[in-house]
């Protein structure tokens, strides 16, 4: 598999990333089988979060990986804090980061992680916070490298003003069935659609101008986690075109889905959440198809776009 250098952050990272969100359906011997598919495909990337099985997702995978011969240097291990589900608040205190990061690494069974983001903005974020628990967490060697997800660009602004170690990851959502981060610049001005609103502030030009690095979550999903447009009847004209450029390159329909975000030159990585390792590897044949700007632009227009 293809892999980037993220600007100030990892070096040789796997375009694809596993999620790891629905691991805790798995028993610890799948579990064990899915990161060592996902390892013989290339993958040296894993995504977590805290509010993933509220922990029980980060446990999965500590237990699983013990199962395994997988040196955990050979892999970049990633998680999120600040969503806390418990008590019905996001959080970006200093307290909540650090006591955050020290559970992290108990369920992960490790003593660092390789990259540490911030989960949604807390509205009531204190940036001085957020620094000294950067500060305290990069000292004592607990995180190499820090980042957002869902973070507005004068979000990120703010945060610069006071974190000293660069904020070089925003993971966001991108899919053809959800493309607004990519939508506004083609329908900006453009009062007969409302894919002309800006929804997130620029976040695309921003984090290319500023050498931040996009991961792109549910590529397959539509909306927020209401199942896949992937053979969905309501979206006929896309599966139509996924599946003749599918039957074109020799890979899946899912393959072409996420080739058409990696096909984008912001060099994004794109996070596969699927715990079946038959659709992972499906999924990881993207890395070898390179779409044509025509093809490109025929995806885009086939999940209901237009061409002012």
């Amino acid at each position: 598999m293809k892999k980037i250098n993220i600007e100030k952050g990892p070096t040789n990272a796997s375009r694809i990333i596993l999620g790891c969100m629905r691991m805790p359906s798995l028993s610890v011997e799948d579990a064990a089988k899915m990161i060592e598919t996902a390892v013989d495909l290339g993958i040296n990337y894993v995504d977590h979060a805290t509010c993933y099985g509220d922990g029980e997702a980060e446990v999965r995978f500590g237990e699983a990986l013990a199962l395994t011969s997988i040196n955990r240097q050979d892999l970049i291990i990633q998680s999120k804090c600040g969503l806390r589900f418990d008590n019905q608040t996001f959080d970006w205190t200093k307290e909540n980061i650090t006591k955050s990061v020290d559970g992290i690494l108990k369920r992960l069974k490790t003593d660092y992680l390789d990259v540490l983001l911030l989960h949604r903005p807390d509205l009531l974020y204190d940036p001085e916070q957020v620094a000294e628990a950067f500060d305290e967490l990069e000292g004592a060697g607990k995180v190499k490298h820090f980042g957002v997800s869902n973070t507005l660009p004068m979000q990120i602004e703010l945060l610069k003003k006071y974190v000293k170690q660069p904020l070089k990851i925003n993971q966001l959502q991108l899919s053809l069935e959800q493309s607004q981060l990519i939508d506004q610049g083609l329908y900006m001005n453009n009062k007969t659609t409302d894919m002309s609103l800006m929804r997130d502030g620029g976040a695309l030009d921003y984090c290319r101008l500023n050498d931040i690095t996009i991961q792109a979550w549910s590529p397959l999903q539509v909306g927020m986690f209401k199942g896949m447009f992937i053979d969905n009847p309501d979206f006929p004209e896309l599966n139509k075109v996924l599946g003749d450029l599918a039957e074109q390159y020799g890979v899946t329909k899912s393959a072409i889905a996420i080739a058409w975000i990696l096909r984008h030159p912001a060099k994004m990585q794109v996070i596969a959440g699927t715990m079946s390792p038959i659709h992972l590897s499906e999924m990881v044949q993207a890395d070898k198809v390179q779409l044509t700007h025509e093809e490109w632009y025929r995806l885009y227009l086939s999940s209901g776009k237009f061409l002012p």
